[in-house]
């Protein structure tokens, strides 16, 4: 059989970083193979070079037998090869139809720059249909939606290209588990129809689960590969990671206090509505919920950063209700915004001034700071961290997802917040990152501090969390401790259907 898809020995160098080291990848017609790394590994990049963003040093690149080199994207995508990016690449200010339909215009059926607008309108509203988000309004900019409604319309862009060969870097970390599921039956489909699928997820029971074969690059090297169902996670792991990882949700004991964070019938402008829930000291208290459910509004409306309609909000006992983020900094409170790259990061700026941007103080005498002050604490979180990067001055743009979310984690650690809000603090981080985070977190809970965490990957938060509650419609429906939830339980709750506390 003719490999759908055959890369050899391919280089890449960017200045002094040697990105891709001769990587080989080999992908069959009609299968789901999942590339998997530690963030740094070279997915990304291989997956760039595959699609047509950048092009290879050395190395050769075969699509069904015949050589293969895209010299962009465009091209890429009219010989059958489609690329969905870990950072969604959407125009905020175009509509969702726009931008599930951009550079569509000969399959809409557009003639002389006029637009055909009843195909257009059918083909996108089919995408989502497949989707099952046919209620995502079409005309609403993309900017207003939600991030995770965000990363179905960039899907959905995807799907309408048709392709022989479909790239998807991290495609459901925005994701909740019943949009996973939904798009695992799609993909399913599209292996039965014969397209290819290349699969790239930090979620390895997901790749366990879908993937038929694996792939397998640390430091830009290719270091394993074979067929999923022979090989075990704990291998798999030992091979991106260079060594054993013994916990993936190492448990640090603590001791809950008393209340540090009391929220009593919050109310946004239209989420999150009449939430009330406590966070304690050294507790670690999860949120879960469907996409659209509030989670994220409640952890913007507690930070100030979107306006509170009604309800009262205690900090240390003591009322603080319209606060903005400014003074829940001086209370202490930290947050880890879902949206790194448009609010939670200054990608052009330096990994310094981010890490370092809400405290400055140790830094700064008479108002000058001391840049090389600045520069040896970076270094220091950098390295506990793990943080991949040329050095402290480095741009925050020029590193991979992961390593921007760590920047955005150690922010909070840096400013010494007592009081973590962590909206999908995990989003986009490989497994050993996040075993590492949530070492971290354990932690903090055990020196006293509290953290509020959202999460859309189940898993994570029945293995971390002392509390779980769970949102349905802007209304926090369930709270109980983590040993009275399963996954069934909290998916159960999450679309509206209470059930019994689990034994």
């Amino acid at each position: 059989m003719i490999p759908r898809l055959r890369m050899v020995g391919v280089q890449k160098r960017f200045g002094a970083t040697h990105a891709l080291r001769g990587v080989d990848l080999e992908v069959r017609p009609g299968e789901i193979h999942a590339l998997i790394g530690e963030n740094g590994a070279g997915k990304s990049t291989l997956m760039k070079v595959l699609s047509g963003a950048i092009r290879p040093d050395e190395g050769s690149i075969e699509l069904d037998g015949e050589p293969f080199v895209p010299s962009n994207p465009l091209h890429a995508r009219e010989h059958g090869v489609a690329m969905m990016y870990q950072e969604l690449t959407l125009a905020p200010h175009l509509s969702v139809e726009e931008n599930i339909l951009l550079g569509e215009s000969r399959r809409c059926g557009d003639f002389a720059g006029f637009l055909n607008s009843r195909r257009r309108r059918e083909l996108a509203q089919q995408a989502l249909a497949v989707l099952q988000h046919e209620s995502l309004p079409l005309d609403a900019p993309v900017y207003t939606r939600s991030i995770a409604e965000q990363q179905i319309v960039e899907i959905a862009r995807v799907l309408i290209a048709e392709p022989r060969l479909l790239i998807m870097d991290e495609p459901t970390s925005s994701l909740t588990q019943v949009d996973t599921e939904n798009l695992f039956t799609i993909l399913g489909r599209l292996r039965a129809r014969g397209v290819s699928i290349i699969y790239i997820s930090h979620f390895l029971e997901e790749c366990r689960r879908l993937c038929d074969r694996f792939t397998v690059l640390r430091d830009g090297r290719t270091v394993s590969s074979g067929e999923m169902g022979t090989v075990e996670l704990p291998e798999i792991i030992r091979h991106m990671v260079g060594r054993e990882i013994r916990e993936i949700y190492p448990r640090k004991p603590h001791t809950v206090g008393k209340s540090v964070l009391e929220v009593r019938n919050l109310s946004g402008s239209v989420k999150p509505r009449r939430v009330s829930f406590t966070l304690r000291a050294g507790e670690i208290f999860g949120i879960a919920g469907l996409i659209g459910a509030g989670r994220t509004e409640t952890v913007r409306t507690c930070f100030g950063l979107d306006r509170l309609a009604d309800g009262q909000v205690l900090v240390m006992g003591r009322e603080s209700t319209h606060a903005d983020p400014y003074r829940r900094l001086r209370e202490g409170i930290g947050l880890v915004s879902e949206n790194r790259k448009e609010e939670g990061l200054l990608l052009q700026r330096s990994i310094a001034d981010n890490l370092t941007l809400t405290r400055l103080g140790p830094f700064s005498k008479c108002g000058l700071i001391s840049g090389g002050k600045q520069r040896d604490a970076t270094r220091r979180w950098i390295e506990r961290l793990s943080i991949r990067a040329a050095d402290a001055m480095q741009h925050v743009h020029e590193l991979s997802g992961g390593n921007q979310q760590k920047v955005a984690v150690a922010r909070l650690l840096h400013h010494d917040a007592k009081i973590l809000l962590l909206d999908e603090p995990t989003r986009g981080i490989d497994v050993g990152s996040k075993a590492q985070i949530y070492e971290w977190i354990g932690e903090l809970a055990a020196e006293g501090r509290s953290i509020l965490f959202v999460s859309s990957y189940v898993a994570e938060l029945l293995g971390i969390c002392d509390t779980i509650g769970v949102m349905h419609r802007g209304v926090l429906t369930e709270v109980r401790p983590a040993a009275q939830w399963d996954e069934h339980s909290i998916v159960t709750a999450a679309v509206g259907q209470i059930e019994a506390t689990a034994a």
